[in-house]
């Protein structure tokens, strides 16, 4: 316990603390970084660079691939696995799809009847689909994140908030994402209206997660493949939590060069100080070629980010992107390369997430590798 609260102080530390700190010396205003509804566009950002967009469209291509090379292998290895019998899609998993329909409805459409709630369509829509997930994980498994703990499954959501509060304070130094159709808001109307929403995050995440390990190409054949072992982890620490301490103290004065550091920094801080202390780390199943704890988390948020960007194109309040360098292509209202983003979002979820929902987020009982019959 006393470690992880030191980490979370050391985390919250370092990100509150440092972009603040480097817009101090570089003479910004700070109120502008703090203000509710986050209306005012003050980041004048790069244009379009065929240099740089090669160059992401290259890291784009190439972790494309991997990951399709990882589900290639991993369903080729789980050929002869078998799930257990299915059990019934539940009552709870009709509402939430009913949800989702009517939400959507009503936030593509201006119904005048409906004007009133069409600023407020994000939480229903994820909360529908949160029921939704998991009632296809207990369908194909017999087991669900909300029914086999529903008192840790719901500390998901105030968590959340929390969690993605920090995203929304780093893109103030950067302004990567602003929103529309907010100023009316007053800033506690704000800032309550987003907590609701935010708090979907963790539980959507994770609940696509363990979606996917309720398939054999992910829970049996991610288990053994190439192990994957770090040499010297005190040294990779130390680089880790200088690159974010110096990346962070300059993102708000840098915001073009160094936005990446907004998916990143969170966990290469985390990463770090486990590495300090000895804890295990979402990494540490790689040494036995378990890729569990990455493959599934990474394509658990870009499946949530397909359906983020989906329900928001066309909403009242919404949000949209400013992206230097890249902003071309767009998918919805987000640059098709912007969707790299998710892959380490993904994996700072499941840090968060397993630290309220332990290893039960792997724990899927009646799936059979088939190694006994042969």
């Amino acid at each position: 316990m006393q470690r992880t609260l030191t980490t979370c102080f050391v985390l919250a530390t370092m990100l509150l603390g440092f972009p603040l700190a480097g817009v101090v010396l570089k003479g910004d205003p700070i109120g502008q970084y703090v203000e509710f509804p986050p209306v005012t566009r003050y980041v004048r950002h790069a244009s379009f660079s065929p240099f740089f967009f090669y160059l992401m469209a290259l890291l784009f291509v190439c972790t494309t691939l991997l990951l399709a090379l990882f589900v290639y292998t991993g369903r080729k290895k789980s050929r002869c696995a078998t799930r257990p019998p299915h059990a019934r899609f539940p009552w709870w998993g009709w509402v939430g799809l009913a949800v989702i329909l009517v939400g959507w409805i009503v936030a593509w459409n201006r119904f005048q009847w409906l004007k009133p709630l069409q600023h407020h369509t994000f939480l229903p829509l994820w909360i529908g689909y949160i029921l939704f997930v998991n009632g296809l994980c207990l369908k194909r498994t017999g087991q669900s994140l909300l029914t086999d703990s529903p008192g840790r499954f719901t500390l998901l959501f105030p968590a959340s908030a929390v969690f993605w509060w920090f995203f929304e304070y780093l893109n103030r130094f950067v302004q990567n994402w602003y929103y529309l159709n907010v100023s009316h808001f007053t800033a506690g109307e704000y800032i309550l209206f987003a907590t609701l929403s935010f708090s979907t995050v963790l539980p959507a995440v994770l609940s696509t997660t363990r979606l996917l390990l309720s398939f054999p190409t992910f829970e049996i054949g991610l288990r053994k493949l190439t192990p994957f072992r770090i040499g010297t982890p005190k040294r990779l620490a130390w680089t880790g939590l200088v690159i974010s301490a110096v990346g962070l103290s300059l993102i708000g004065v840098l915001p073009d060069l160094l936005f990446p550091l907004l998916w990143v920094s969170p966990l290469l801080i985390i990463v770090s100080l486990q590495f300090f202390t000895g804890d295990k780390t979402i990494f540490s199943p790689l040494s036995e070629g378990d890729w569990r704890t990455v493959i599934p988390p990474a394509l658990g948020a870009l499946i949530c980010g397909f359906f983020w960007e989906l329900w928001n194109w066309n909403s009242l309040a919404k949000w949209e992107y400013a992206i230097p360098y890249v902003h071309c292509f767009k998918v919805f209202e987000m640059p098709l390369l912007g969707y790299l983003g998710y892959l380490p979002f993904g994996l700072e979820c499941i840090v968060v997430g397993e630290r309220i929902q332990g290893s039960q987020i792997y724990q899927l009982g009646g799936i059979d590798d088939g190694t006994a019959s042969r």
